[in-house]
């Protein structure tokens, strides 16, 4: 295959203005899927969670899930979005072979929430508001797993294995309106709007929001307009796209690929296309089809939906602090730089530091042991920070015993390990190992005047009145404790036996 041509950057946005719209689709994390009660967990051995339904074998009723509603509303509120007071889902038909009805039962022209708004701030804290044209509910479809090839994709694969565990699970399909008027910073624009939504989302608590396992995955479809006009371009739609990172490489790159294409007097082809991680560019998929070719009608096995206005409202009062407001609350209360919380959202540790911080210890702490050593386990592990086997109150603790004196920071990381070891809760790790800070002055003593003796020219000097030279003597006596000694007591006890 052939490298296409590419526009420099610079030049993209000099010539022409881009368009975006974002379809992100979000699995909910309710127990059972959205029409069947077989399981959604993540990992199971293929085809072990389905049922006649979710495979659609004749006979079969759906029933809908009713967590997916109250979820689905609870999303459309969070995006300002008006709640219909009546909705019903539709038949998108389409052949495709992890589709195993042939058809995905899904909202077409009566989605369940519609026309709302979303703010995203970049880096440089600029703020770009998002409209939102619906918020819909459908089913999530199969997987096909293609074997052979060198990509993982279909193209030079020798065969497909289908999983159907995934058909069926709930979704909530979030599209934009059209993104205009974004020029130059269109990438950095799409990367900001799906983080933004993917944190609204974790905070509703109604996905994981896992990327790299598919609970979130981005739609970004891109086309160009030269400057100066207002008649929109042929669109391309990047499918499944699952990093913030990738969202803005996959639009900047169909940037200078559609540029490139119509500077040369080329047309853009209107069709999916495949973002290839390795490379950073995109490659071509099928024609995309249009709501016509999907043949929509009303779902017939399916009541339609009608929310009762007094339980929207009641869900309303179910919404969390927006993380924005979390964001600036939280920066506030604990003296936070913007770049101090830029590394705490980032690390994914600001839940996590906020929970420490309610049982007991002070924020610095918190976000020290956070983001530093507990990240460093976790990245050690190829783990999130959230799947660390150590609570924020076992944390806390940890903490606490280092103020009290009890642990020093070298024996609190040994506690850490402890508890990561699944060895019991800190008390039990320090405890069973024995790392309990020394703290009798008569062993202390015993172990400075050892310390001196082998050391007597260092002594001369703390005598003398340098009394820097006492470090030696400390670290002496650390390692004679196993670095359990009080290393204040040991240096002042250093002092008083040097008359110093």
């Amino acid at each position: 295959m052939t490298t296409p041509e590419l526009m420099d950057y610079a030049e993209v946005v000099d010539r022409f203005d881009p368009v975006l719209g974002l379809e992100v689709h979000v699995e909910l994390s309710t127990a059972t899927k959205m029409f069947c009660g077989c399981p959604t967990a993540f990992g199971g051995e293929p085809n072990t969670q389905v049922c006649p339904t979710c495979l659609g074998l004749p006979g079969s009723l759906p029933v809908v899930n009713a967590v997916a509603v109250e979820s689905a509303i609870r999303i459309g509120l969070a995006l300002n979005c008006e709640i219909a007071e009546w909705c019903r889902f539709a038949r998108k038909n389409y052949f495709y072979p992890d589709m195993p009805k042939n058809f995905q039962t899904s909202q077409y022209d009566e989605p369940i929430a519609f026309n709302g708004w979303l703010d995203v701030t970049l880096d440089d804290g600029e703020v770009v508001r998002v409209e939102v044209e619906r918020a819909h509910m459908e089913e999530d479809t199969g997987k096909s797993l293609h074997v052979g090839g060198a990509t993982g994709r279909i193209h030079g694969a020798e065969h497909s294995l289908l999983d159907y565990n995934r058909a069926g699970v709930p979704l909530i399909e979030i599209v934009t309106k059209t993104i205009t008027g974004t020029g130059a910073r269109a990438p950095e624009v799409a990367r900001a709007y799906v983080s933004t939504l993917r944190d609204l989302l974790k905070a509703l608590d109604v996905s994981d929001v896992r990327m790299d396992q598919g609970s979130l995955r981005c739609d970004a479809n891109v086309s160009l307009m030269p400057s100066g006009t207002t008649v929109f371009g042929t669109r391309t739609e990047t499918k499944n796209v699952n990093s913030l990172r990738s969202v803005e490489r996959a639009v900047r790159y169909e940037m200078t690929r559609q540029a490139a294409v119509l500077a040369s007097g080329g047309s853009i082809l209107q069709e999916t296309r495949h973002f290839e991680e390795a490379s950073g560019t995109t490659r071509g998929g099928r024609r995309k089809e249009t709501s016509e070719d999907y043949r929509y009608f009303p779902e017939p096995d399916l009541v339609p939906i009608a929310p009762a206005r007094d339980w929207v409202e009641e869900l309303r009062g179910t919404l969390p602090e927006p993380p924005a407001e979390r964001r600036r609350r939280v920066q506030a209360e604990w003296s936070l730089t913007d770049l101090e919380l830029r590394d705490l959202v980032n690390a994914g540790a600001l839940d996590l530091v906020a929970a420490t911080v309610a049982a007991g210890a002070p924020p610095a702490d918190a976000r020290s042991w956070w983001v530093s050593y507990l990240a460093q386990q976790a990245n050690n592990r190829g783990v999130e920070l959230t799947e660390l086997p150590i609570t924020p109150t076992q944390v806390a603790r940890v903490i606490a015993l280092v103020t009290d004196g009890s642990l020093t920071n070298k024996l609190a990381r040994e506690v850490v390990d402890g508890v990561l070891a699944d060895e019991g809760d800190p008390d039990q790790v320090v405890a069973t190992r024995g790392l309990k800070v020394v703290s009798d002055d008569s062993a202390l003593t015993a172990a400075v005047d050892e310390a001196l003796a082998a050391q007597p020219d260092v002594a001369v000097k703390i005598r003398d009145g340098k009394h820097a030279a006492a470090g030696a003597i400390v670290g002496a006596v650390m390692k004679a404790t196993n670095g359990q000694a009080d290393a204040k007591r040991v240096r002042q006890l250093i002092l008083d036996r040097c008359g110093a």
